[in-house]
């Protein structure tokens, strides 16, 4: 099976259906924010929790990465290697621009309801997570731009299936993708 790429904005369910579909079909699954996050510590940072991308360190490092792109180059050639080896599980948000033949899904949901799932997983207020739900975007939007010239988050052309995630619950996703994968070769 060519290697699944799974891509959104932060908080719209890209981890948590990768994991899964990952155990159902017995992949391996790789996490481009938790390499990142692995790789950050070359530069002193203590990493701790899945929140960590949206507390002072982790944005602190994405202001770091905004200005020395060499970080995110690395993981990317990291992570285009085993996409081409094939049968993996992918989490990405630069990944479906970089590689081809790849299967690649874009989960998509409103900045609401994203802060809303981001206030329930990290335990914080919904109107801080909404903070940095727009923070992110921008930050993310803004350098993906600058290192790929990637529309990131408004060009979908690279992707096979666009998901709103936003009225699904985790297993109805589950199940859509697993009948997508199903009839693909």
């Amino acid at each position: 099976m060519r290697s699944i790429i799974i891509s959104g904005l932060p908080a719209v369910g890209k981890t948590t259906i990768a994991m899964a579909i990952a155990d159902k079909l017995a992949l391996k699954h790789y996490s481009g924010g938790d390499i990142l996050k692995e790789m950050s510590k070359e530069y002193g940072y203590v990493t701790s929790g899945n929140d960590w991308w949206d507390r002072d360190h982790g944005m602190k490092f994405l202001e770091e990465r905004m200005k020395n792109y060499d970080m995110d180059k690395r993981l990317d050639e990291y992570l285009i290697n085993i996409a081409r080896r094939r049968d993996a599980i992918i989490t990405s948000y630069t990944l479906p621009w970089l590689v081809e033949d790849c299967i690649k899904f874009w989960f998509k949901g409103s900045l609401e309801i994203r802060a809303k799932r981001m206030s329930m997983r990290d335990n914080i207020p919904y109107n801080e997570a909404l903070e940095i739900i727009k923070k992110r975007d921008q930050k993310n939007k803004e350098l993906y731009f600058n290192i790929y010239n990637i529309r990131f988050g408004d060009d979908l052309s690279v992707f096979d299936y666009v998901i709103n995630t936003e009225e699904l619950n985790v297993n109805s996703v589950i199940d859509i993708l697993l009948t997508i994968l199903k009839y693909l070769k």
